[in-house]
């Protein structure tokens, strides 16, 4: 079936679990292909996880641009968890891109690293660097609040005719505007907010879910997220989080048939703790009523490795996104999005939109 190029737009621990575990699933030996654990399928409508080829990179830090991506996604300020040491040699130097909103000014007084480093140098052209690398599918891995900035890589994709994949809180593809522009010039695009395999959103959405299905009122409940990596002391300027708690609180709400007021919902990051680096701590708590009204109530706490847990979900989301290239098709792609992202354009049961990417992926629906 061929490669399918990939633009990464931010070196960081996602984009280093990424590669990493692209590299993982090229290795696995072929009696475990089968079971694949972590994707949707070993072979994705023709596509293999190794057939995802990074062609372009663009990062802000002075230890990563004008540095080899293999080299660049394991610099300061990464973090995350050893998958697979031994990168191949892709060919791509991290190019400068513009900085905008990327950066939060508190973030300058913190240890150089554990936070960004901004580089001296001039930003390239971005349209140009993505044409003549060859990418398809760009991905979107920015700071949470860099609205300017990713809006900037999405007009990109447009000019260009990149598919855009994004897996940040900023709404693109949930934005009726920026998906008439893409289904306009039949660019498809996946976003927004990536979920992970299994991590405190989606855990939160089936629990809630099993609550009303059950009958059981909710009254009250938080998530709470304690982590160490860039992401989470980015996270402490509390002016970048306002779309990232919008979009972990309407995952969860849009499960429910009646929606909590807002008063008794709270979801999203509460604080940075250094010594955590890529481990994520999640506290949840859901308050409800039962049978005549007594009172039922669950805590837990759940920890996982952040960055690869999204690993799996992206390749799965980047092989979808060439089938619809492949196919012609532009716009949004709905299930695809509702499966893997927070904030899609439309929010679809995890169990339904699953069924539903399986029938895209044979050809069943157009999207």
């Amino acid at each position: 079936m061929g490669k399918i190029r990939v633009a990464i737009i931010g070196v960081g621990n996602c984009a280093s679990s990424l590669l990493q575990g692209i590299e993982y699933y090229r290795h696995m030996p072929a009696q475990d292909r089968q079971a694949a654990i972590g994707l949707m399928h070993y072979d994705l409508g023709g596509y293999r996880p190794e057939d995802v080829e990074v062609v372009c990179a663009f990062d802000i830090d002075a230890r990563k641009v004008n540095r080899p991506v293999e080299e660049a996604c394991f610099a300061p300020p990464n973090n995350t968890i050893t998958i697979w040491r031994e990168l191949p040699r892709y060919g791509v130097t991290v190019a400068m891109g513009e900085i905008l909103d990327g950066v939060a000014s508190h973030m300058a007084n913190y240890d150089p690293l554990r936070t960004f480093v901004p580089a001296q140098e001039k930003p390239v052209d971005i349209e140009r660097r993505l044409l003549e690398s060859g990418a398809e599918i760009a991905l979107c891995y920015l700071p949470v609040g860099s609205q300017k900035a990713v809006e900037r890589y999405a007009r990109a994709c447009l000019e260009t005719g990149i598919s855009l994949l994004n897996c940040m809180p900023v709404f693109i593809v949930s934005d009726e505007k920026w998906s008439q522009e893409f289904a306009k010039r039949k660019i498809p695009v996946i976003g927004d907010d990536v979920k992970s395999q299994l991590g405190a959103t989606i855990l939160h959405r089936g629990i809630m879910k099993l609550f009303a299905d059950r009958g059981i009122k909710v009254r009250h409940t938080y998530q709470l997220n304690t982590g160490g990596n860039t992401d989470f002391l980015n996270m402490l300027d509390r002016s970048r989080i306002g779309s990232k708690r919008t979009s972990k609180t309407e995952a969860v709400q849009s499960v429910l048939t009646e929606r909590l007021p807002d008063q008794d919902v709270h979801i999203g990051p509460s604080d940075y703790v250094p010594w955590q680096n890529d481990n994520k701590v999640c506290f949840l708590r859901i308050e409800g009523e039962g049978f005549a009204r007594i009172p039922i109530e669950l805590e837990l706490r759940m920890s996982v490795q952040d960055s690869p847990n999204s690993g799996g979900v992206v390749i799965d989301a980047i092989r979808c996104l060439k089938l619809a290239r492949d196919r012609g098709i532009g716009g949004p792609l709905y299930s695809i999005s509702a499966y893997t992202m927070k904030h899609p354009p439309r929010q679809i049961a995890d169990d339904i939109a699953r069924d539903r990417v399986e029938k895209f992926i044979t050809g069943e629906i157009e999207r």
